[in-house]
C-alpha cells in the first residue's frame, strides 16, 4: 500500500544542521470526501505540497494541523471541526514556538478551502504568508490541464482525486469515475452546509482525475512556490 508523506520524520540534529529561517506549516482538515476519498484528504494534500517545497528549497517542515474549520461538512459521519478562534490561536501558538526556535517567516500551506480565517491571520501578522492562494490554484489547474474550475470542482473532484492518485492511489475509491455531481449554485453553503447541494458529499468531477494531472499540479505548485519564496526572502 502506498503511504503518503504526511509528517516529517526528521531528527533534531537534521533541523539544527539545516538552520532554515523559513518554515512551512501544512494545514488540512478531517472532513468527509464522499465514499471515494479519506477524511484526511485535505491534510494529505497540504502535507504533500509542504513536504515537496521543503525538500526542494531546503526549508523547515513543521507538523500538520489536521483538524480545522469544516462545519459545512458536519452532516456526514467522521467530520471533525474546531471554531475559527481555536484555529487562530493554534496557528499563532505554533508560529510563536517556531519563532522561538529561530524561524523568521512561516508559510501556511492550506489544503482546505473552508479555512477562510487563515487569510485574516496572515493579513494581520508580520512574518506570515499563505500558499497557494486562490490565484495559485487557478494557475495550477490551467497549467496542469484540468478541465474544471475551482467553483464547479469544489470538493472531492478532479483536483483532489488527481493529487491523491499521484501520491496515495490506494486511498482512492475504485468507483471514483462514477461519482460526478455538479451543483453550480450554492447560495447558502455557509449557513446551511453542503448537504442541500449534494447527497454524496461530492461536488465536482472526479471522473476527470488522473495521476498524470496530479503530478502536473504538484510540479506547477513547486514552480509557483519559487516565486512566492522570492517574495518572502525579499521581505526578510
Amino acid at each position: 500500500m502506498t503511504s503518503p508523506d504526511v509528517i516529517s520524520t526528521e531528527a533534531s540534529p537534521d533541523v539544527a544542521a539545516r538552520g532554515s529561517k523559513i518554515a512551512v506549516l501544512p494545514i488540512g482538515s478531517f472532513e468527509q470526501h464522499g465514499d471515494i476519498l479519506p477524511l484526511s484528504t485535505d491534510t494529505i494534500v497540504a502535507t504533500q505540497i509542504a513536504s515537496m517545497v521543503a525538500r526542494a528549497y531546503d526549508l523547515w517542515l513543521l507538523p500538520p494541523i489536521t483538524v480545522s474549520c469544516s462545519q459545512e461538512h458536519a452532516d456526514w459521519a467522521g467530520t471533525l471541526s474546531i471554531p475559527a478562534a481555536t484555529l487562530i490561536r493554534l496557528v499563532e501558538d505554533i508560529v510563536a514556538s517556531a519563532r522561538a526556535q529561530g524561524a523568521e517567516h512561516v508559510v501556511l500551506i492550506n489544503g482546505h478551502g473552508g479555512n477562510y480565517v487563515l487569510q485574516n491571520i496572515v493579513q494581520e501578522a508580520s512574518g506570515l504568508s499563505i500558499f497557494p492562494g486562490s490565484s495559485g490554484w487557478t494557475a495550477a489547474r490551467e497549467a496542469a490541464g484540468l478541465e474544471t474550475n475551482a467553483h464547479d470542482d469544489m470538493h472531492a473532484g478532479e483536483l483532489e482525486v488527481s493529487i491523491l492518485l499521484r501520491c496515495a492511489p490506494d486511498l482512492v475509491g475504485s468507483n471514483f469515475k462514477h461519482r460526478d455531481h455538479l451543483s453550480d449554485s450554492r447560495p447558502h453553503l455557509l449557513t446551511h452546509g453542503l448537504r442541500p447541494y449534494t447527497d454524496t458529499g461530492i461536488v465536482g468531477s472526479p471522473s476527470l482525475a488522473s495521476a498524470e494531472k496530479g503530478a502536473a499540479l504538484l510540479d506547477v505548485l513547486a514552480t509557483l512556490f519559487n516565486v512566492h519564496l522570492s517574495g518572502v526572502r525579499g521581505s526578510m
